[in-house]
């Protein structure tokens, strides 16, 4: 053969292989596609975190996350309780659209939840649940999930029991470590696949002992439990308490619905059971036990960060880390319950690293609330949104575009089971726009409450009787009936 037709041969070749490079280029791949790990903590606190402003705790990889991502400054639980947020996060649905109204088991109905995941599994996804369920205590793995790990109620700190893949096994350890562990081995199986991993830990959430019936023995203190190696590293440190810990006469007598709540809930501490269930003002070791707490979520983070650097899918992976409600350490004079209209427990604290749109650094004050999560994961996944999701893409604030994709927010509790009698009957809506916040208390027709948070962050004074605030109150009204219907699906 001629050089010339050797030539032309070889460039035939160069010509195919590059054509070829072309159209494998052009078909859609998996390997490109974002991975996702969604972390929620049960019970924390906005601020309890060192880049939320913890004055002792230590939390570097979860800050990390903030160095490397956005830190949402106001960020919201559409419903500060553990069953129905975490219904809310899982769906992105108001708690009236997928009825987990409390913490009641809802073991059939959590089976026909539209979550989230079913979608990206759909779309090629590996998907993972690894922690608290808390919608139900059967062992069943949920619709959505390819691998599922779990336990029944709020299960146990030590040697827990885990439902895995359908069966149930005493497992040795300590849940949150058990849980990374994992949480790390399913990223490892993963492979080429592109991965959605939930992990949900039992952390800050004290040990309740449970009775058969599902009650809590309240002849039991609850406690906080720190890993081993944690117990004591806080020993002899204080929190400096916010300006609205305790409860003023002054407060009292423009706030008659908590009012009416402490009076009975002091009642109940003269009964030697309740006594041991109620932490006066919250002590400080209880607040230094739940920062012990957190240090293996820390250090279970950090796992995860390095798993993927190792498997050399960090930077192809968004990490979003938040909790499904908040906390009391004596603000307004309330201490444990978490389902009550006040910051400090409707605030959640909410990180997100993805290097591909986020820059590093970023804090935004947009609002946002729990069930922006859902569609915002699906749209960094390139999934299509289904109709029935009810949040918002955050997308728009992830690549630093607006200061706001809500104009404002709906927050809403209803309090059809409650172990605590003190916050019996006191259902709530709230409004979030602008510097305002509006609460209406459902049952208390003639008692409502507006704080301008810019002046007032502690909510220390209600300002709605004040006469210059009339039409500032008409517009919170009005909002809130619309974003009710919205929720309802009445309204688009």
């Amino acid at each position: 053969m001629s050089n010339c037709g050797l030539i032309n041969r070889n460039r035939l070749f160069v010509f195919l292989a590059m054509l070829m490079i072309a159209f494998v280029g052009l078909l859609p791949s998996q390997q490109t596609r974002p991975n996702i790990v969604l972390i929620v903590v049960d019970d924390l606190r906005f601020d309890e975190i060192g880049v939320g402003g913890h004055p002792y705790l230590e939390t570097p990889n979860i800050d990390r996350l903030a160095e490397e991502g956005v830190l949402f400054s106001s960020a919201y639980h559409v419903t500060p309780l553990c069953s129905p947020n975490r219904a809310s996060i899982l769906t992105g649905q108001y708690v009236s659209r997928h009825g987990i109204l409390d913490n009641t088991s809802r073991s059939h109905a959590s089976h026909r939840l539209d979550l989230f995941p079913k979608e990206l599994q759909k779309a090629g996804y590996t998907t993972a649940h690894i922690g608290k369920w808390h919608m139900g205590n059967d062992p069943t793995p949920r619709p959505g999930y390819d691998y599922w790990v779990s336990f029944s109620g709020q299960g146990k700190t030590n040697d827990p029991d885990l439902y895995e893949e359908g069966r149930i096994h005493p497992v040795k350890g300590y849940i949150t470590d058990i849980f990374t562990d994992r949480a790390v081995g399913f990223i490892k199986r993963s492979g080429d696949k592109p991965f959605f991993l939930y992990i949900a830990h039992k952390a800050v959430h004290p040990e309740a002992i449970q009775l058969d019936d599902g009650t809590v023995d309240l002849s039991v203190p609850r406690n906080f439990i720190p890993a081993e190696r944690h117990k004591g590293r806080y020993d002899g440190k204080v929190l400096k308490r916010r300006p609205n810990y305790g409860f003023s006469d002054e407060e009292a007598l423009s706030k008659p619905v908590i009012k009416q709540a402490l009076d009975i809930r002091h009642e109940l501490e003269k009964d030697e059971d309740w006594a041991r269930e109620i932490d006066p003002g919250i002590s400080e070791n209880t607040i230094r036990r739940r920062a012990e707490m957190m240090l293996a979520v820390d250090e279970g983070v950090g796992r995860i960060l390095e798993t993927l650097k190792e498997t050399g899918v960090l930077d192809n992976t968004l990490i979003i880390f938040t909790s499904e409600n908040g906390y009391f350490y004596g603000e307004h004079g309330l201490t444990i319950e978490r389902r009550l209209p006040y910051e400090e427990s409707v605030k959640t604290p909410l990180l997100m690293r993805y290097p591909q749109i986020i820059k590093p650094g970023i804090k935004t004050n947009g609002l946002v609330v729990s069930i922006d999560l859902a569609p915002t994961i699906l749209d960094v996944a390139g999934v299509e949104i289904p109709k029935h999701i009810q949040g918002t893409s955050l997308m728009p604030l992830l690549k630093g575009k607006p200061e706001q994709v809500h104009d404002s927010i709906l927050i809403e509790f209803y309090s059809h089971e409650n172990p605590f009698p003190w916050t019996a009957k006191m259902d709530y809506r709230i409004i979030r726009k602008g510097k305002y916040k509006y609460i209406r208390w459902i049952r208390f027709e003639d008692e409502a409450e507006l704080s301008d948070l810019e002046s007032d962050p502690y909510e220390l004074n209600n300002l709605v009787k004040k006469p210059n605030m009339a039409a500032v109150i008409q517009n919170m009204k009005n909002e809130m009936q619309r974003l009710v219907l919205k929720s309802l699906g009445l309204q688009d």
